[in-house]
């Protein structure tokens, strides 16, 4: 068998893999502070990736050269913060059309100085800076870690609901980022070279205790800020569609959110989510050429690598389990994966500590 590099046949090996072994040569997409949000966010929509850290403009100089300084890094900026962003300005005000609403008194009594500072400069109509909407949804912070950091560690981190971490080169420069989904398809694509994980992989989502959950969902007639707004109090990446009996018909991402920002269509958030997730489905056809087939179709007796492999063909962070009538009764996310990841290897997480 051929050598490659953080690969042996030793059970549990890929504990001590180099975590920065598994970002090489990646481009890293940084937004610069000072760039309005809704600029940020054409950031994400054109190199088309799901997040990126942002950075104030300010450089030290080092020995005459001038390098970013670890700290100039305020956060993180994804759609999730997009949400956030738009449920701050829009949520308050009534269908276009309609009387503007105040929010009164208390409720802007209780607004931190940095939402109302965002709330102010809208209404004034002025640009809002990404660096005040970076981690607007506390969902998404700035996590670091140093390149020789272990594989294992990586997974512990991303178990909690961490879903990605920037590693930093020992100038504090970001050398990439990784993220929940490289790593389960690293582990997914590896999984012959680890027996212990084979092994779980090849178990069923019923026998590992997974996909019995909690459906966060919205009816199909549901405006798409009633979606948003679930994920955004959830902390969860998309939500199911339901129609008739719970039959789910289809999701809303989070990442569904940039056919919103693209050409400013804010209008799209009073459209029910079955128009919302039609129109999505055929901007994706002819975006790429392919019909979307749904993401939410494993089954409780599904393997737990069908569904990795599900997750990371779809490039979606949670599938839906449905059961005979294809009614939702659950979910996998890939938090959930990565729990399972860590428990294989012995790490016991704390349930009060988990996210999604």
């Amino acid at each position: 068998m051929a050598h490659r590099e953080g690969i042996t046949t030793t059970p549990n090996d890929w504990t001590m893999v180099k975590a920065s072994t598994l970002i090489e040569d990646q481009e890293v997409i940084t937004i610069e502070g000072s760039l309005p949000v809704e600029e940020a966010c054409n950031v994400l929509i054109n190199n088309n990736i799901s997040s990126a850290p942002v950075y104030d403009a300010h450089v030290k100089e080092v020995s005459n050269t001038s390098i970013l300084h670890p700290r100039s890094y305020v956060g993180m900026f994804d759609y999730g913060d997009v949400i956030a962003y738009i449920l701050l300005i829009l949520q308050n005000m009534p269908p276009p059309g309609d009387e503007e609403e105040e929010l009164d008194g208390q409720a802007r009594e209780n607004l931190t100085f940095e939402i109302k500072d965002i709330l102010r400069r809208a209404s004034e109509g002025e640009d809002v800076p990404v660096k005040l909407a970076s981690d607007l949804s506390q969902k998404n912070p700035f996590y670091s870690i140093l390149p020789e950091a272990t594989l294992l560690s990586v997974v512990e981190e991303f178990a909690y609901g961490t879903h990605r971490v920037c590693v930093l080169n020992p100038d504090g420069s970001i050398k990439g980022i990784l993220s929940q989904s490289t790593v389960a398809r690293y582990i997914s694509d590896n999984q012959r070279h680890f027996p212990d994980i084979e092994c779980m992989m090849n178990k069923t989502l019923r026998q590992l205790g997974l996909g019995v959950s909690d459906v966060i969902a919205v009816n199909a007639d549901s405006p798409v800020l009633d979606a948003l707004a679930l994920m955004s109090k959830h902390g969860i990446s998309s939500v199911a569609v339901l129609g008739h009996m719970g039959v789910v018909l289809g999701n809303i991402s989070m990442t569904d959110v940039k056919h919103v920002m693209k050409s400013y269509r804010h209008q799209l958030l009073w459209k029910t989510c079955f128009q919302f997730v039609s129109l999505v489905r055929t901007q994706q056809g002819i975006d790429d050429g392919q019909d979307r087939l749904p993401v939410f179709d494993v089954r409780l007796d599904t393997t737990l690598g069908f569904t990795v492999a599900k997750l990371l063909a779809t490039k979606s962070h949670r599938v839906w389990v449905i059961d005979e009538r294809e009614r939702a009764i659950g979910v996998v996310s890939i938090t959930d994966v990565m729990r399972a990841i860590a428990s294989s290897a012995g790490v016991e997480i704390k349930p009060q500590s988990r996210q999604d």
